[in-house]
């Protein structure tokens, strides 16, 4: 129990919190007699109401012990819930002092709310962490990652052992410095840069909701769950937060339940100094139902009756606002940036002990602790006993349903799944690679249950629509194109939450390839997350023509080919623009990122589905010997232009050899052999050419071989005339192939 000083001083800083974030700020002020009144009263008063009256839908729960308020049923004592909580906040505190490194506050002020989460209300199996019909957590405010490790070791998942916090940010460890779901069981996405996590919730809860609509039945409920998140104020004030948040109020994903720990303190002090906003009114306009929670510190049958409200309102997220101590019980430093990003310090920790009363040594869990936690091992074991048990009938009942739905649970893909991607001859029309994709897109939807997708409001242009399904919406969850408006940062995001959802979902989105640029921090977690998603990129150069530079793409394919665990292809044609698909939809921990072209290209002779499978092959070659007198390298529209120039080169009595780089990533994982016989280390006479800035270009051409390209920014006239004054020609290639001769 904490001490009646600790209880005093928090109380106290409580009411500091409150005061200073609803009443001086002029962020919204509720009357401190507002009545609970029923769900219906209130709906039926809030259809009436003025703007003053509607404010009352945040239903402040004030803090008061009464036999009214609505609560979840307390599972325990209130002496081991509050010895729980504290066991939260000082292995936190010990894993963070022993690093020297980390960020306790957070843990410290959101234990709370967490214990109730993890401890009463959220159903898993600590023994199986990937169980599909699991509630999945996430921390959005990553930095606070102690909470989630301590969570996790409490509840016995095997991934976070008492070692594993005493190794916290260390090499190796499986707790490292923010939570990494490809490190840590348990951890369900990678949370770093803030708002990243609660755009990955949003993505689980649509996940959930389309799933529950497509398979469950009137007599069999097997897909129900739900996606909890902690944000911070942090994840507020970045833009993709709200590019989520306004999606999720949209689609009316009334799974998705999250916690923001409302404490005003950032890095650099209190949050007066730069968000001043009604984050409440905000996301009320967002169509969120908002509850604000005003002791989070010790207002456990507040937090509960929170929860029991929000899963009640099954149209619309729920936010709930729980206005926390930042660091509580550290006398000196609650309340303060100071216990933000820094371990408290020897003597801040020991006075902590003694304010909350906890005699323990470091990561010590009392042994009432452990043994109220235990029972979440053989209760999660018989939670997926029992949903298994209830698959099995739905299974007897609906086979074909439950085929589909084993195919995204475990990720296997249908037998023969490839012989639906379409295949071209060079008699076939040329054609814009962006409409070669969309043959692909819904080939690929009619025979891989989990392929869905959508634009950033741009799928008349750049072709992602799939035909044979409707749009999914509020009323039709259980259809596959996904409308993400113009939001390409939080687009990237929630796809990265479909995609770590279950194995067997695989996500596309699109916008213009120049576009990236806006959702680069999605894409880049994409790749750290091992998270399938297929990026459909269009308008991948100069090629697009009169929309000028802003909209031409010119140093974006080299930087995504820096980028670890990515695959960038650029394909030429439509036997290549198949051949990626089909590596993107295998590639289930690696996103794809496929640039295509708005311009009309031919059907190349030579091009193929398993040439792009070695990211890097000869596409035409006149010599023997495996020694051309010349290599021309290009991808995508400029394939072409290498393989007209090695006819001109070829008329003239020289052996060339054309080779189509599609995917420098894929050529990279060949073998040596394979590589020699692609680009022979005795041949250095080699021109590449490509639309795009030549940086890279080196690795492939070698010291002596040349590189065609462009290294400014573009402009605006007809693609023509910009290949033409930028240098992308035939006679550019044709004059460098004769400078080694």
């Amino acid at each position: 129990m904490a001490s009646t000083s600790s209880l005093a001083l928090s109380q106290a800083l409580l009411a500091r919190a409150i005061s200073s974030h609803h009443g001086s700020d002029q962020r919204v002020s509720l009357p401190s007699s507002f009545s609970r009144a029923s769900a219906s009263s209130r709906r039926r008063s809030n259809a009436a109401a003025s703007s003053v009256t509607k404010l009352r839908s945040l239903r402040p729960l004030v803090v008061r012990a009464s036999a009214a308020v609505d609560t979840l049923e307390p599972t325990t004592d209130a002496s081991i819930v509050d010895k729980s909580v504290n066991s939260i906040r000082f292995l936190a505190i010990d894993a963070v002092e022993k690093a020297k490194s980390g960020h306790p506050g957070l843990p410290m002020g959101c234990a709370p709310m967490a214990h109730i989460l993890y401890d009463e209300v959220m159903r898993y199996n600590p023994k199986n962490p990937y169980w599909f019909n699991r509630d999945r957590f996430v921390l959005s405010a990553g930095h606070g990652c102690m909470l989630l490790y301590a969570l996790l070791h409490l509840a016995g998942y095997d991934s976070v052992l008492e070692e594993d916090l005493k190794s916290f940010r260390q090499w190796g460890s499986k707790t490292p410095g923010h939570p990494e779901n490809f490190e840590t069981p348990g951890i369900e996405v990678t949370t770093g840069p803030l708002g990243q996590g609660i755009a990955n919730a949003v993505g689980l809860a649509l996940a959930e909701k389309h799933l529950a609509a497509r398979f469950n039945k009137p007599d069999a409920e097997v897909v129900d769950h739900y996606t909890y998140v902690i944000l911070g104020d942090g994840c507020q004030m970045e833009g993709i937060s709200n590019e989520a948040a306004s999606l999720a109020g949209h689609w009316g994903l009334g799974k998705l339940i999250a916690f923001y720990d409302d404490n005003h303190i950032s890095i650099d002090g209190d949050t007066e100094i730069a968000f001043t906003e009604n984050v409440d009114q905000r996301f009320e306009a967002l169509g969120w139902h908002v509850i604000w929670v005003k002791n989070g510190n010790t207002g456990y049958d507040e937090i509960r009756a929170a929860i029991k409200e929000a899963k009640a309102v099954t149209d619309k997220p729920t936010l709930i606002k729980v206005t926390t101590t930042i660091g509580y019980g550290s006398p000196n430093k609650a309340n303060s940036y100071s216990v933000h990003g820094a371990a408290l310090g020897e003597k801040e920790v020991e006075a902590t002990r003694n304010n909350l009363g906890w005699p323990y040594e470091p990561f010590k869990v009392p042994e009432e602790v452990k043994s109220h936690w235990s029972r979440h091992t053989p209760d999660g074991k018989a939670l997926e006993s029992d949903w298994n048990a209830s698959f099995a009938a739905y299974e007897k009942k609906y086979p074909e349903e439950a085929a589909e739905l084993k195919s995204i649970i475990t990720g296997e893909l249908p037998a023969g799944w490839e012989k639906a991607l379409p295949t071209y001859t060079p008699e076939s029309p040329g054609d814009a690679t962006r409409n070669l994709s969309q043959q692909c897109l819904n080939a690929l939807a009619k025979v891989v249950p989990g392929f869905l997708g959508g634009s950033a409001d741009l799928a008349s242009s750049n072709m992602t629509l799939l035909k044979a399904f409707g749009d999914f919406q509020k009323a039709t969850p259980e259809e596959r194109n996904l409308r993400f408006g113009v939001r390409e940062h939080g687009m990237g995001a929630i796809c990265n939450g479909i995609a770590l959802h279950s194995p067997g979902l695989i996500p596309y989105c699109a916008t213009f390839f120049v576009f990236t640029d806006y959702m680069r921090g999605a894409m880049r977690i994409s790749a750290l997350s091992e998270a399938g998603v297929i990026y459909v990129m269009t308008h991948d150069s100069i090629g697009l023509g009169e929309d000028g530079p802003t909209h031409q793409p010119i140093e974006h394919l080299a930087s995504f080919r820096a980028m670890p665990n990515t695959l960038m292809f650029r394909p030429a044609d439509g036997n290549e623009t198949a051949g990626a698909y089909k590596i993107a939809v295998t590639k289930r921990k690696t996103p794809s990122i496929l640039a295509l072209s708005r311009q009309k290209l031919p059907q190349l002779p030579g091009t193929s589905i398993e040439g792009v499978e070695k990211g890097g092959y000869t596409i035409s070659d006149n010599s023997s010997g495996n020694k051309p007198d010349v290599i021309l390298v290009g991808t995508g529209s400029e394939l072409e232009i290498a393989a007209q120039a090695a006819e001109v080169l070829r008329k003239e009595g020289k052996t060339v050899r054309v080779v189509s780089f599609v995917c420098w990533e894929l050529f990279d994982e060949q073998t040596d052999e394979y590589k020699e016989s692609v680009l022979p280390s005795d041949v250095s006479a080699r021109v590449s050419i490509e639309a795009a800035s030549t940086f890279g270009w080196g690795k492939i051409v070698g010291g002596k071989g040349k590189s065609i390209g462009i290294n400014s920014f573009g402009a605006s006239a007809p693609a023509p005339l910009l290949y033409k004054e930028f240098g992308i020609t035939v006679e550019a290639v044709v004059d460098a192939a004769k400078s080694f001769f």
